[in-house]
């Protein structure tokens, strides 16, 4: 079959699929959910994708994929599981406003390699809960492991009786199927870097793609230290920082600065001297302002070796101390390495603010940001002033602002970013994004306000 034709052939088989779930109860949906959502679970799966998506992509590490897998999977069937998504969802009875859910149609989603072996299940889960059906188009890097979280999908529809072309996967992808995709499907779901969106955008179908992520996060000096510390490392060293949420700058004030680089050396941070940095710097980042692909989610030996660093044993993440922002400064945009850049502020809370703005205007606009604290004033300036969608307070920014078990960030790992950042949404992309809503309305009696209670006064 010609390539022409491949796409083609996936959306007729997609809407054969959609056509004999047409009539299915929210019932009979949430329990094929659940059980999808099982089948991705099971330890043996996960391991398997896991395993296969650090032995295909060469990034990360196996544990916290497989750990990646379990939270995230749970955690956005949690998030939906009581959602109604089939037929009258909401009504209020003071607008007479109903209203009903109904399906997108075929959604194409397109994959990253350095979240292959999650994301596809958790996006296959609000397609189908909405019934939806969803062609994955996986990045070629990691094509085995996404087609495999595929089959654990279909293979769970197959087992209740339900079309398993519901989910489907392109084995041997490339632009032009993934263009054809994206022009030929009802929606698409864009995760992946500023190319991917940028094609999704304008493929001509409705999308919905996230923005460059480049998280700084401030250290203010009523900050519980150890513990901020300790957060940092947890979300820097995640799966060798695949996230693009992960802390890529820290923003520390100056009378706490000395004693906080302490406390990340003793979280096996290793701080690099001025010498150490220039020789980093154009190994990490070739081209001046762009991550080495051949380093991205890399263990740190495979870093200090690649840079002719002698990285000391037990050491997890390097700590690089910057006072730059924008071209020039490599360290100071995004780095999907285990490294974070420091700065040191002083003169009051306003130029914390003004660095974070600094940063994520040169890299990561709308995406997320975050700080530790026991300030209430320094949280609300920063939610005020911030132009990023997701602003972590004292958590773990890659661990947290896609959703965790101790915040009300809804689970996903699709972020919007807003205009700032490109795109349409700024929210946690999820279930309310795979479903039209018709809005019905029936009248009452009218209720039209005086000018005087409109404006203050009457108009002439």
């Amino acid at each position: 079959m010609g390539n022409e034709n491949k796409i083609t052939e996936m959306i007729a088989k997609a809407r054969v699929a959609l056509k004999e779930i047409e009539g299915y109860s929210q019932e009979r949906v949430d329990f094929l959910c659940r059980e999808v959502a099982i089948e991705c679970l099971k330890k043996n799966n996960a391991m398997r994708c896991a395993k296969l998506a650090v032995e295909e992509g060469l990034m990360g590490k196996v544990e916290d994929k497989f750990s990646k897998i379990q939270n995230k999977v749970r955690g956005a069937w949690r998030d939906i599981k009581d959602m109604k998504t089939i037929g009258k969802i909401e009504y209020d009875p003071v607008k007479r406003i109903s209203k009903y859910a109904k399906p997108v149609g075929v959604v194409g989603a397109l994959l990253p390699c350095t979240n292959c072996e999650a994301t596809p299940a958790i996006k296959g889960l609000f397609t189908i809960k909405g019934r939806n059906a969803i062609i994955f188009a996986p990045h070629p890097r990691t094509k085995k492991t996404s087609c495999m979280m595929a089959e654990f999908m279909r293979k769970a529809l197959a087992e209740n009786d339900a079309p398993v072309d519901l989910v489907q996967c392109i084995e041997e992808p490339t632009l032009e199927l993934s263009g054809q995709l994206m022009r030929d499907c009802d929606l698409v779901v864009a995760t992946g870097g500023p190319g991917m969106v940028k094609a999704a955008y304008s493929s001509g179908s409705p999308a919905y793609g996230v923005g460059q992520g480049n998280a700084p996060v401030i250290i203010d000096e009523t900050a519980d230290l150890a513990a901020a510390a300790n957060k940092v490392k947890q979300s820097k060293t995640f799966d060798y920082a695949t996230s693009c949420s992960t802390e890529n700058s820290l923003i520390v004030e100056d009378s706490i600065y000395d004693a906080f680089i302490q406390l990340l050396i003793s979280e096996g941070g290793y701080l690099l001297s001025q010498k150490e940095k220039d020789l980093l710097g154009p190994v990490l980042f070739p081209d001046g302002e762009h991550p080495n692909p051949k380093l991205v989610a890399q263990a740190p030996e495979i870093i200090a070796k690649a840079a002719s660093i002698n990285l000391p044993d037990g050491k997890a993440f390097f700590i690089v101390e910057e006072d730059g922002v924008g071209q020039g400064y490599p360290f100071s945009g995004e780095k999907l390495a285990v490294v974070v850049a420091v700065y040191r502020y002083s003169g009051g809370f306003e130029n914390a603010l003004d660095l974070v703005d600094r940063l994520i205007s040169y890299q990561g606009l709308g995406h997320s940001c975050g700080i530790h604290t026991n300030n209430d004033e320094h949280i609300q300036a920063l939610g005020e002033r911030a132009k990023a969608s997701r602003i972590m307070v004292n958590q773990p920014q890659c661990l947290a602002n896609s959703g965790n078990w101790y915040n009300g960030m809804p689970f996903t790992l699709s972020l919007g970013c807003g205009t700032w950042g490109g795109n349409i949404a700024t929210e946690n992309i999820g279930m309310k994004h795979f479903l039209n809503i018709s809005w019905l309305s029936e009248p009452f009696e009218p209720v039209k306000p005086t000018d005087m209670e409109l404006f203050g006064r009457e108009i002439d």
